[in-house]
């Protein structure tokens, strides 16, 4: 039994995988801001479903099947393969940040060298994806690098964390170097615009530190699930007043 072109038992195995890494994430949220051991058997002693995270990401998973689909080359899926692998370190990322205002070093880490793996094995079959991504690192590292040192500079302190820095330089590697652009355009805009929201209705305060990861976050999966061409004509239009 095949929907839309997918044999019914992938969307099985999606919604496995979704549950699996919902689980994940959960437990990456709850130790990793404690540096606690990641592979330990506590994992099982404390097991709890997590339903909000479990929603999310097997919603999130049925969106990339359905867009990326099966293909019969293993290349043909490594996007799909990539962003699976990517979803439950993004989510984790978002809420760790959102609650304690950092993005741990092991997660970066482990962000990188998954971004590594898939670079090395793009490589093998295209010099164009190698030096995509490599270019996705530079740019997206480097930019927010910049924008750090420089405001540390003018401001007398952090304009950004250095987590965000080696988060963006990671997920460079995944995005490659068209795609980080607009995934920085679009967090720089999403955070512009909430940040003004939650100053008017006072919910935060100017003094208030607001975390940007979670803009990151949230652009990278509007990047994983949007066309590039519609994302780059809508940052056009904003960007340019409607003018392009």
């Amino acid at each position: 039994m095949y929907l839309h072109n997918i044999h019914i038992l992938f969307y099985v195995l999606f919604c496995v995988l979704g549950v699996i890494s919902a689980q994940i994430s959960a437990w990456l949220i709850k130790v990793m801001p404690e540096h606690k051991k990641v592979l330990s058997k506590d994992f099982f002693k404390e097991f709890k479903l997590n339903y909000p995270l479990i929603i999310i990401t097997v919603v999130v998973y049925f969106i990339l099947l359905l867009m990326y689909g099966i293909k019969n080359q293993f290349l043909n899926n490594l996007e799909l393969i990539k962003y699976t692998i990517l979803v439950p370190m993004l989510t984790s990322a978002f809420v760790i940040d959102y609650k304690y205002q950092i993005i741990p070093n092991r997660l970066n880490l482990t962000l990188f060298e998954v971004g590594l793996a898939f670079t090395f094995v793009s490589g093998l079959y295209s010099m164009n994806l190698l030096t995509n991504a490599l270019l996705g690192l530079a740019f997206g590292g480097g930019v927010f690098l910049l924008i750090t040192l420089i405001g540390g500079l003018i401001a007398g302190k952090e304009a950004m964390g250095f987590g965000d820095v080696k988060f963006m330089g990671a997920l460079g590697l995944y995005f490659g170097f068209a795609n980080i652009i607009v995934i920085t355009l679009m967090a720089f805009l999403l955070a512009a615009v909430i940040s003004i929201i939650l100053l008017i209705t006072k919910i935060k305060k100017k003094s208030e530190y607001i975390p940007f990861g979670p803009f990151i976050v949230v652009s990278c999966f509007i990047s994983m699930i949007v066309p590039f061409r519609i994302i780059f004509i809508v940052l056009a239009k904003i960007f340019t007043l409607g003018l392009a």
